[in-house]
């Protein structure tokens, strides 16, 4: 019998694969990795609940809470109160989380964006659970726990869960989309009610969270694909169409569920029946005025960026062992969908997963659309890579063992340390984990000067809270009964965090203090600095001291007009 890695049958536990030579890590580990994930998925929720008001507020929510509100009005009114189909651009994407995060603030004692960063917390929670059921069940208890391990400890999926309003919700309703249409194709070509439903409520939640949701179109075509040509090569294509249309048939009623699913978080998308399509067309081009962006130490137009843009960001922001192991399972996915010994629909799920981790990047580097604020667009990839790295762990260990009976434990505390790297920078870097840069870049000292940091300025949260404290105790100038500061960065966030004590404004005439940025596009002052927020020696953000002083812009770029970057305030 053949000890080939690849020879993967399944076992009578459903979901997951099993190589023909009974891998060490499967027969010693099930019991303690179960536990052991479990251990880092609570570790997860109290770091969370423990750090959440420490995450400030980004351009977009301050807009994104009014939107919630609407949205509340709109259900509220018996949807006689109209507001939310029309508001700003905010309509054409779905609302589900900040109605979630607004119905939640009218019951949690926090205030509204203390509880948005709390409701973001939790789902991001809800994505790590899935995650690990997807892994578990495409490769084991171990690879359950390694895709937990790397999705927790990925910056990109942990700093944009607490703030990021649309990519991290959309991350965690893509990755249960992945899951459901893996339970399905497990069971094809006549898959569960149950499943079906699955498959139909994730839709709905993906494609009402963001109209990328039809991607996983994409992902399931491919694993269709799969499941037919094995079929059409093993029996004959009349068998395979019967087969596929059968599959199709049980999975086309679930899509009412998920017409209903997106009719609730996306009420636009239904209020006309081409709502969804124009949705796609707004989309498929850039749609605000072009600002420009760092990128590779050039200032770009976001229209201009190269192709490199999301692969290139993407090999110096995700850690070095979510990369080898993420890349790694990717490539043997691919590699195992090639042999027939495995179990068709095994090799089908296989297809889907790695269509879920690569199509994205792919079609982003075909297409070349306009892309900003890093890969923040890109976080819902990193559930699927997360899984398949996971399977390429167990994989490697299962190979490892044949050679040498303690080299799993070699490979469990080399993939301990290479999990130990971003989560020491993790810790550095709180509450700005998003800005990471790993060690191939430099780190964030390195990539300060090359690419866009800390663009959601979420550093202003610490800024205004150390020039309040400074300034506890002083009165403004007199005849007036509020300080003025000018701000070169998300004004509206400013206004909030610093509460009636202050007066803000993109103009710095008459102002007493000036809070900017760490962004390239705004002006380093001949002031002094009250305020600075640094992490590792690179700025996050400044307050000066401009009293008395002349500034007549805060802007490097005078291209920018009087609002700054990526900003829907109304």
């Amino acid at each position: 019998m053949s000890a080939r890695p690849w020879s993967l049958s399944r076992t009578k536990q459903p979901g997951l694969m099993k190589t023909e030579f009974d891998p060490w890590l499967m027969r010693r580990s099930t019991g303690i990795a179960d536990a052991l994930a479990m251990a880092v998925m609570a570790a997860v929720a109290v770091i969370a609940a423990v750090t959440f008001r420490d995450y400030g507020l980004g351009w977009d929510d301050y807009t994104h809470s009014q939107y919630g509100e609407l949205l509340l009005n709109l259900y509220g009114s018996g949807f006689a109160d109209q507001r939310a189909l029309t508001f700003v651009n905010l309509y054409a994407y779905g609302g589900g989380f900040d109605l979630l995060a607004a119905l939640v603030a009218k019951v949690l004692p926090f205030d509204l964006f203390e509880t948005r960063r709390l409701v973001g917390a939790s789902i991001g929670l809800i994505g790590l659970f899935i995650t690990w059921r997807l892994g578990r069940r495409v490769g084991g208890p171990v690879a359950g726990l390694v895709a937990v391990l790397l999705l927790a400890t990925c910056p990109l999926y942990y700093g944009n869960m607490f703030m990021n309003a649309k990519d991290a919700p959309f991350a965690v309703a893509m990755a249960f989309l992945t899951l459901s249409l893996a339970r399905a194709f497990e069971e094809y070509p006549r898959p569960s009610p149950i499943v079906c439903a699955m498959v139909g409520g994730a839709a709905g939640l993906a494609f009402g969270t963001r109209v990328l949701g039809a991607l996983a179109g994409a992902n399931a075509l491919a694993a269709l694909a799969v499941m037919f040509a094995i079929e059409a090569r093993r029996a004959s294509m009349r068998t395979a169409a019967a087969n596929a249309g059968q599959f199709v048939v049980a999975i086309a009623p679930a899509l009412v569920l998920g017409y209903a699913v997106m009719a609730l978080v996306w009420p636009w998308s239904v209020a006309e029946p081409l709502n969804p399509f124009r949705a796609v067309e707004y989309f498929s081009s850039f749609f605000e005025r072009p600002w420009r962006e760092m990128f590779d130490g050039v200032a770009l137009a976001v229209p201009d960026m190269p192709r490199s843009y999301v692969p290139k960001l993407f090999l110096l922001q995700e850690p070095e062992v979510f990369l080898v192991l993420g890349i790694g399972g990717a490539a043997g996915a691919l590699v195992a969908v090639m042999r027939g010994e495995i179990v068709p629909a095994r090799r089908a799920v296989l297809a889907l997963l790695a269509f879920a981790a690569m199509f994205p990047i792919a079609l982003a580097v075909a297409m070349r659309p306009a892309m900003y604020n890093g890969i923040r667009h890109f976080v819902f990839v990193a559930p699927a890579f997360a899984a398949l790295g996971g399977l390429a762990f167990v994989w490697a260990a299962d190979a490892l063992a044949r050679a040498w009976r303690g080299a799993p434990a070699m490979a469990a505390l080399v993939f301990l340390v290479g999990v130990f790297l971003p989560v020491r920078e993790m810790v550095r870097l709180h509450p700005y984990q998003y800005t990471h840069f790993n060690v191939m870049a430099g780190g964030i000292r390195a990539a300060d000067d090359r690419y866009m940091l800390d663009f959601w300025g979420l550093a202003f949260k610490q800024a205004t809270q150390d020039l309040r404290g400074k300034l506890a105790g002083a009165m403004p100038p007199a005849g007036r009964a509020q300080w003025r500061i000018a701000v070169c960065g998300p004004e509206r966030t400013a206004k909030v965090e610093l509460g009636t004590e202050f007066l803000t404004s993109s103009d710095a005439k008459g102002a007493d203090f000036a809070l900017t940025m760490g962004a390239f596009y705004c002006t380093r002052l001949a002031a002094p600095i009250l305020v600075e927020i640094a992490r590792e020696g690179v700025v996050y953000a400044r307050v000066y001291d401009i009293r008395g002083m002349t500034v007549t812009s805060q802007l490097s770029l005078q291209d920018y007009g009087e609002k700054p970057p990526n900003s829907v305030e109304p």
